[in-house]
C-alpha cells in the first residue's frame, strides 16, 4: 500500500507543481495560483521522499480549493458589508472577491430588477460596491420591515370589511388573503421583477409612524376579491330577506331585540367591541429603525436641518424664530439641546428667518433673510466665528473646503474665503431671477434659479460654461459622483450627468410628489426627497426611481438631511423628526 501512495504523490508532482513553490508562505494565494484552479498543493517537497498523500475528502474540503467561479458565486449570497469589511480581514484571496466589478453589477441588478436603468448617469468610475452596500441597507431599513408593518395593517382592514359583510364571507378570508398576495406579487413582477417589493406609505404624527393605505393601490389589489365576493354577498342578502319575511311582527321584533346573537345585531355588537378594544393605530417604527422627535425648543417653523460630524451624532436646525440650534442626538432618549448659537449680547442668532445651513469640517454656516451669513465654530461649542454681509436674502449655501458659496435673492452667486478678513472672492451673475439651489465640487458650481434655468460655472477658469432652460424652476439639488439630481416646483425630479464641466439632461421622473420639492439627497445607492405636499419619499436611484417608502406628515416638509443612515426631517411646525437605526 505504501508503494501506491508514493506513486500517487509522484503523479501529483509530475502534473506541473512548480519546484520551490512554498505554499506555507502563501496560505491565501492569488486567483492565478493552482489552488484556485481546483488543484491541491503538495504537502511536502518532492525531495522529502515518500509520504502519505491526503485523502480525497481532505483535498476538496477547503473553501479556497474551489474554482474561482464557484467561490464568487458563493460570495454573491453574502451581504455587501461582509464582502467589503469582513472578507478582506480573513486573507488576501478572499479580499479579491470584492474586486470583481461584474459580480457587483449582477448584485445591483438583482436588487433593483432588470427593467430599470442603473446607474442613471455615466458608468465610468462608478462605485459599485458602495452603491450595493447602500441599496441593501436602504431596503433593509425602509422596505422589508416597513412593508411588514403595512401588510399587517392591510390585513386588519380587510378583516373588518369582511366582518361587516357577514359571517359567511369570513369563511373565505384565508383564501382571499392568498389571492390578494398573488395579485400584489404579480403587479410587482411586472414593474421590477419577482424579488421586488411594493411601496408602503407611512404617516408620521407626534414622532410615530402610521401605515397609510393608498386607495388606488388597495383597489387594484382587491379588484379580484370584489368579484369573488359578489356572489357570496348576494346570497347573504337573499338569506337575510328570507329570514326577515319569516320573522315579522311585534313578537319577532321583541325576540330579536333580546337575542344578542341575532344576525341583525352582529355588526352592531362587533362595532361596539371594536370601539372598546380596537388597538392603537400607531404601530411602533419598524424594528430596524427608530423615530425620535427633538424636544420642542423653536417657537416658529423650522426651515432647515443639517446632520453634522460624519456620524449623524449632532444636528443643527435653523428656524423662522431667527435662531440656530445644535442638538446632541446621542444624549437622552429624544436628543438634547446643546446650544442656541449667537454672539454675546444678541438675543437671537440672526435678525431674520434662518433659511439654509451648510457645513465643512468644524465650520457651520447659516444663511438668513437678514442678508447675512454667520459662521460658527463647532469645535468651540458653536461660538461665533464671523459675519458675512451678502446684500440680499440668502436662499442656499454650499461649502467646499475653505470656500463658501451663497445663492441670493438678487440673482447672484457669491464666493467667499472663510479664512480671509475680506472674505468675498467673486460675485457672479448667471441667472435672471433668484438663485434657489446650489451644488458644487472643487471645480464646478451648478445652480438652479427661479428663471427656470440651470447653469454651470467653472471656478478655476472663472467663467460660465453652460446654461439649460427647463419648463419649471429647480428648488433643491444634490450632486454625487457624476450625477446631479434636482427637484422642481411641480414635484418632478430631474437627473443630469456631469462630466468634465459638461452638464447633460438625462431624464425627468414623476415619483409621486404633487408640489414643490424642498429637499433632495442623492448618494451612490440611495435617494431621499421631501416636498411641500407633506411627504418624504425614500427611493433607489434607478431610472425610473424605485420608491420604497413614503412618510406622510401633518404639515409641510421644509427640508431633510441624511448622514450615516440617519435621516433628519424639518416639518411644517416647530419639530424635527429623526429616523435612525436601532442600537
Amino acid at each position: 500500500m505504501s508503494e501506491v501512495r508514493v506513486d500517487l504523490h509522484e503523479t501529483e508532482s509530475e502534473k506541473g507543481v512548480p519546484d520551490g513553490l512554498d505554499q506555507r508562505k502563501s496560505p491565501c494565494p492569488d486567483r492565478s495560483n493552482m489552488e484556485l484552479q481546483g488543484l491541491s498543493p503538495p504537502l511536502s517537497s518532492p525531495s522529502a521522499g515518500p509520504s502519505p498523500s491526503p485523502s480525497a475528502s481532505a483535498e476538496s474540503s477547503g473553501l479556497l480549493f474551489l474554482p474561482w467561479e464557484i467561490l464568487t458565486h458563493i460570495a454573491s449570497y453574502l451581504p455587501a458589508h461582509c464582502l467589503i469589511n469582513v472578507l478582506p480581514q480573513v486573507c488576501r484571496t478572499l479580499s479579491t472577491v470584492g474586486e470583481d466589478t461584474t459580480a457587483w453589477q449582477l448584485r445591483a441588478q438583482r436588487l433593483i430588477g432588470s427593467r430599470v436603468r442603473f446607474p442613471v448617469g455615466p458608468r465610468d468610475d462608478f462605485d459599485w460596491p458602495t452603491s450595493c452596500l447602500e441599496m441593501e441597507q436602504l431596503i433593509t431599513f425602509w422596505a422589508g420591515e416597513v412593508q411588514q408593518v403595512g401588510k399587517q395593517s392591510e390585513e386588519e382592514v380587510d378583516q373588518v370589511r369582511l366582518e361587516e359583510r357577514g359571517q359567511a364571507a369570513e369563511e373565505n378570508e384565508n383564501e382571499e388573503g392568498e389571492e390578494e398576495a398573488r395579485v400584489g406579487v404579480a403587479a410587482q413582477e411586472v414593474a421590477y421583477g419577482a424579488d421586488e417589493g411594493i411601496e408602503v406609505v407611512m404617516e408620521v404624527e407626534n414622532g410615530e409612524i402610521h401605515p397609510v393605505l393608498v386607495e388606488d393601490q388597495m383597489e387594484q389589489l382587491r379588484a379580484g376579491l370584489e368579484d369573488r365576493l359578489e356572489v357570496d354577498i348576494a346570497a347573504l342578502i337573499e338569506d337575510e330577506r328570507m329570514e326577515l319575511n319569516a320573522d315579522v311582527g311585534p313578537e319577532a321584533a321583541h325576540r330579536d331585540q333580546n337575542n344578542v346573537a341575532s344576525p341583525r345585531h352582529v355588526n352592531d355588537r362587533e362595532r361596539a367591541e371594536m370601539a372598546q378594544h380596537q388597538p392603537s393605530r400607531s404601530p411602533s417604527p419598524p424594528p430596524a429603525l427608530e423615530c425620535i422627535t427633538l424636544p420642542s425648543s423653536h417657537i416658529a417653523l423650522v426651515n432647515s436641518v443639517l446632520l453634522l460630524g460624519g456620524k449623524g451624532a449632532v444636528c443643527a436646525t435653523g428656524s423662522r424664530d431667527y435662531d440656530v440650534k445644535l442638538w446632541d442626538l446621542e444624549e437622552g432618549s429624544n436628543g438634547t439641546l446643546l446650544h442656541t448659537l449667537g454672539r454675546k449680547g444678541d438675543f437671537t442668532s440672526h435678525q431674520g428667518w434662518v433659511w439654509c445651513l451648510a457645513s465643512e469640517g468644524p465650520l457651520l454656516a447659516s444663511g438668513s433673510f437678514d442678508s447675512t451669513v454667520r459662521l460658527w465654530d463647532l469645535e468651540a461649542g458653536g461660538t461665533n466665528r464671523g459675519l458675512i454681509r451678502t446684500g440680499s436674502a440668502v436662499l442656499c449655501l454650499s461649502c467646499q473646503n475653505d470656500v463658501l458659496l451663497a445663492g441670493t435673492f438678487n440673482k447672484r452667486i457669491n464666493m467667499y474665503d472663510t479664512r480671509a478678513p475680506e472674505p468675498l472672492i467673486k460675485s457672479v451673475h448667471l441667472h435672471g431671477n433668484a438663485v434657489m439651489c446650489l451644488a458644487a465640487d472643487d471645480t464646478y458650481i451648478i445652480s438652479g434659479s427661479e428663471d427656470c434655468t440651470v447653469a454651470v460655472y467653472d471656478c478655476r477658469a472663472m467663467r460660465a460654461l453652460k446654461k439649460i432652460k427647463l419648463s419649471s424652476y429647480l428648488s433643491s439639488m444634490s450632486y454625487s459622483g457624476h450625477e446631479v439630481w434636482a427637484g422642481d416646483k411641480k414635484g418632478m425630479l430631474h437627473s443630469f450627468s456631469m462630466q468634465t464641466g459638461t452638464l447633460k439632461v438625462l431624464s425627468r421622473f414623476d415619483v409621486g410628489h404633487s408640489a414643490l420639492v424642498t429637499g433632495v439627497h442623492k448618494s451612490a445607492g440611495s435617494l431621499y426627497t421631501c416636498s411641500t405636499d407633506k411627504t418624504v419619499k425614500i427611493h433607489i436611484p434607478s431610472g425610473p426611481p424605485r420608491t420604497l417608502c413614503t412618510l406622510c406628515h401633518a404639515g409641510v416638509v421644509h427640508g431633510l438631511s441624511v448622514e450615516a443612515g440617519i435621516v433628519a426631517v424639518s416639518t411644517g411646525d416647530d419639530t424635527v423628526n429623526i429616523w435612525r437605526p436601532r442600537n
